[in-house]
């Protein structure tokens, strides 16, 4: 997407010609004048645009305006409140206008967030706007989106500041575009391997160190319970570990781990045949730590970091493991599974063992890992578990950043008395109560005293309806937030 950057009197605005100018307003008309002014009021009195959140009007050939169209979309009362505000109504718009085959998109940018938020949220939403997941369709029209966005800003607005937002925003796009391209691959087209050939291109491309681990390479690292999910399968399993050493003299090491179940069928612990098509998507906290690695290498922030995306499929062939077997991870611990179904925290378990192994000193993992935050917090927010306040609250910087929704859950040793094991160590499920802090429980049995944050994503990574600013399908969730951790770190 080509954008270009303009930095003008209000009046001028008017002068740029594109297919649509975009403007946001809140529920009352503005003092506009002139023609154009008048027809806004007209529609505000009609009753015909209220201003209300989301709604969308147009006007075809506004008098005093080179645009063809001037559009117009509410933001509800008062204020933009974060760049997640401005990033779906930049979506929503996006989305209109491409169904109506417009190709040229100027936006006026707000002022009430800060320049490069607002930038950030408007070209970031553009391009999520722009995506959609039927890649497979024969009568697909990939050609069907803005590729030319003017971003309208005021004279008084710092021009280098800007042109360094729209730099970074164009390639956090890019590597949330790439997050959700993975996430919407059919299981039979992304297996575990071709998820290892695809990050090892990205990798190559990005200047990223990248080492695939497979199956013998892991049992000489004694990965057993990374390798016990993928006994059923025919497809072997890979562990992807890339690195990106952006402060060589520091010791600190941000340990980024996603959780790459690439189908999960939930094994002899079988899930129902309805919507078990959508569990190609159990990939998706590795999907969206490929792509904040891919922007990282761009962005090149002052951070060293690990990341690592056990790849696997949960399948129940005749050599997969069985409810009661015991699996050893690498850590040395003995894990009961009762539940081949909890086979996510299986694999993260050893990856997170690993990362430490490689030097990492703080841990994010990010997984949809669980049925029970959806029941808690819906397909609104997204869990977050951490150990550590003080890691937790950089987390919370990075996250006004980028306005992703999440809701911290507790962590407390009554959870974790739920899964001691009876003939191991731990059991890898503490049944149906409080499920999503039991699973954050057994992971918190793998990091020790080091930082980590968990990040539960089975609610957000994946919609399952279309939303204005977004299609059904994969969210690419929590991608941005990843990339922008990294970036609070690195200045911290």
């Amino acid at each position: 997407m080509n954008t270009e950057l303009h930095f003008l009197p209000g009046a001028k605005f008017a002068q740029i010609e594109t297919d649509a100018l975009v403007v946001v307003l809140g529920k009352n008309a503005p003092p506009w004048s002139g023609e154009a002014g008048a027809a806004v009021k007209e529609l505000y009195d009609s009753g015909e645009f209220t201003g209300k959140t989301l709604e969308i009007a147009t006007l075809h050939h506004p008098a005093d305006h080179a645009a063809k169209r001037l559009v117009l979309i509410g933001r509800g009362e008062g204020k933009l409140g974060s760049p997640l505000d401005l990033w779906r109504l930049a979506g929503a718009v996006t989305r209109h206008l491409k169904a109506k085959n417009l190709r040229r998109l100027a936006f006026a940018v707000p002022t009430e967030l800060e320049t490069e938020a607002a930038i950030t949220a408007i070209l970031t939403g553009v391009a999520s706007g722009n995506f959609d997941p039927d890649t497979y369709k024969s009568d697909r029209q990939p050609e069907r989106q803005i590729s030319q966005l003017s971003l309208l800003l005021p004279e008084s607005a710092d021009r280098s500041a800007a042109e360094a937002a729209v730099r970074s925003a164009a390639i956090i796009a890019d590597g949330h575009q790439f997050a959700r391209e993975l996430a919407n691959e059919p299981g039979n087209r992304l297996t575990p391997t071709q998820m290892g050939e695809r990050a090892q291109a990205m990798a190559r491309a990005a200047g990223l160190e990248c080492e695939i681990i497979g199956a013998e390479r892991a049992r000489e690292l004694k990965m057993g319970a990374f390798l016990s999910v993928a006994q059923g399968s025919a497809e072997p399993p890979v562990m992807i570990v890339l690195r990106y050493r952006g402060a060589p003299g520091s010791k600190d090491v941000l340990g980024l781990i996603g959780k790459g179940i690439t189908f999960d069928s939930g094994g002899i612990s079988i899930k129902p045949a309805a919507n078990m098509e959508l569990m190609k998507f159990d990939m998706s906290g590795g999907a969206a730590t490929l792509g904040a690695m891919k922007a990282i290498a761009a962005l090149k922030p002052k951070i060293n970091i690990v990341a690592i995306v056990p790849a696997s499929e949960n399948m129940p062939g005749g050599k997969a493991q069985k409810p009661g077997d015991v699996q050893i991870a690498m850590s040395g611990k003995s894990i009961e599974v009762l539940n081949t179904d909890a086979e996510g925290r299986l694999v993260l378990s050893d990856a997170l063992h690993y990362a430490q192994q490689l030097g990492a000193t703080r841990l994010v993992d990010s997984a949809t890992l669980t049925g029970a935050v959806v029941v808690a917090l819906g397909n609104v927010n997204a869990g977050v578990f951490a150990n550590n306040e003080e890691f937790y609250q950089l987390f919370q910087r990075a996250l006004a950043q980028t306005g992703e929704k999440m809701w911290r859950l507790p962590l407390d040793q009554e959870y974790a008395d739920q899964i001691k094991g009876t003939v191991g160590d731990i059991l890898n499920t503490g049944g149906r109560w409080g499920g999503a802090i039991t699973a954050a429980e057994f992971l918190n049995a793998f990091v020790g005293s080091t930082p980590w944050i968990h990040l539960d994503i089975a609610g957000t990574a994946w919609l399952e309806e279309n939303k204005p600013w977004m299609p059904k399908g994969p969210t690419g969730s929590p991608t941005y937030t990843l990339i922008a951790l990294a970036r609070v770190l690195a200045e911290a």
